[in-house]
């Protein structure tokens, strides 16, 4: 783990919580409690959410760790959540590890809004975990209200939330080691139940013959130090990039400036220009690579929020139409562009917008960071 190797003592006599909705499947629990020594724990606390209380359309299983332990009740077992706690050798055997995992049924269902999951969470210091999508904002909003460490797997599309965005931007959370890249040819991958259906190019039966499924533009969302995030980028000029670059965006053409904002639009990181002091507009994958000493984060722009741009817009095209590739108006108007990067001209692919007066044409084009150069 990248956080181990920036820091080997970074879970040294903490408490660590995996509020992950499966801990007897978690790829999660089995790897701390493995590594409950090696990494100095203090306490391992998983917790379960009630297969009755989950939207799932597969069928109910039972793993042999539950129906094997004396306190196992079926008629309670699909309706209430599961604790499970790691903190002393229970079997005795001279080793903490994950034969020494115990469990115990919580009261409710293992919502990480009841009580007493929060408790939990105000015992841990450290929160781990892959929470659902749909609630990610709630999530992370409930990780932030008690003030933790975290680590916290989320889709790319989160970065744009209005919920998440400041938090990056003031430096109060960023982007884990490996976030959207293939490993070996995958995706970020994990472990499912044998019921899960096999569909999809990316399910596959692993060597142990367990089912994992491989999911991309995901990653970990963290404010636990890591060392990629201190590595600054190698960079040409931009005359350099307009030289030799690989792509042909670039090479062999100026740089584009935003028609509404005072920025520049670099279609891909490893064309921003070493050079270049003003703000710039860069993919939202590039904070995977951001250098925290190399770059600023001046705002976002993307339609879900205006005001996270952090400069101000220098125009807007509320009289302008869109239009599509056809040449048929649709029923919006340029207000749409607000709070987007918009460029001069007509798109070669998707709508555009035109000022019905001037025949004036502007597009938008994807959601932007907006960067600028450290210290200048």
């Amino acid at each position: 783990m990248a956080y181990i190797d920036y820091n080997p003592d970074v879970f040294k006599d903490k408490i660590i919580l995996l509020p992950c909705d499966d801990p007897e499947w978690s790829n999660f629990t089995k790897f701390f409690a493995q590594n409950f020594e090696a990494f100095g724990l203090k306490k391992l606390i998983s917790t379960s959410y009630a297969y009755e209380s989950k939207n799932v359309n597969m069928p109910y299983q039972v793993s042999l760790f539950e129906e094997q332990a004396p306190h196992f009740d079926p008629d309670i077992n699909k309706i209430r959540g599961k604790i499970f706690t790691l903190d002393h050798d229970s079997n005795q055997n001279g080793v903490i590890d994950i034969e020494d995992l115990e469990w115990q049924y919580l009261e409710g269902d293992g919502d990480f809004r009841s009580d007493e999951v929060k408790k939990l969470r105000d015992e841990a210091d450290i929160i781990i975990t892959n929470p659902p999508f749909s609630l990610f904002r709630e999530f992370l909003a409930w990780i932030v209200e008690a003030d933790k460490q975290f680590t916290i797997i989320g889709n790319m599309n989160a970065i744009t939330y209005k919920e998440v965005f400041p938090l990056l931007k003031s430096n109060k959370m960023w982007l884990g080691n490996r976030f959207n890249r293939r490993v070996n040819g995958k995706n970020m991958t994990f472990g499912v139940p044998d019921n899960y259906p096999m569909t999809g190019t990316e399910v596959e039966i692993g060597k142990d013959g367990r089912k994992y499924i491989a999911v991309a533009g995901t990653g970990w969302f963290t404010n636990i130090e890591h060392g990629r995030r201190h590595q600054p980028l190698q960079l040409m000029t931009m005359a350099d990039n307009i030289k030799y670059s690989k792509h042909k965006e670039v090479k062999g053409q100026e740089y584009k400036k935003y028609d509404n904002y005072n920025a520049i639009e670099v279609p891909f990181t490893d064309s921003i220009p070493s050079d270049y002091n003003g703000v710039m507009g860069v993919p939202i994958s590039f904070l995977d690579k951001h250098c925290l000493e190399q770059f600023e984060i001046v705002g976002l722009l993307n339609s879900s929020d205006e005001q996270l741009a952090g400069i101000p817009p220098i125009r807007e095209y509320d009289d302008f139409k869109e239009i599509k590739q056809d040449g048929t108006y649709t029923k919006s108007s340029g207000r749409k562009t607000r709070g987007n990067p918009v460029i001069s001209g007509k798109s070669s692919k998707g709508n555009y917008y035109i000022n019905p007066k001037t025949k004036e044409c502007v597009y938008s084009t994807y959601a932007r960071v907006l960067i600028k150069k450290r210290g200048v």
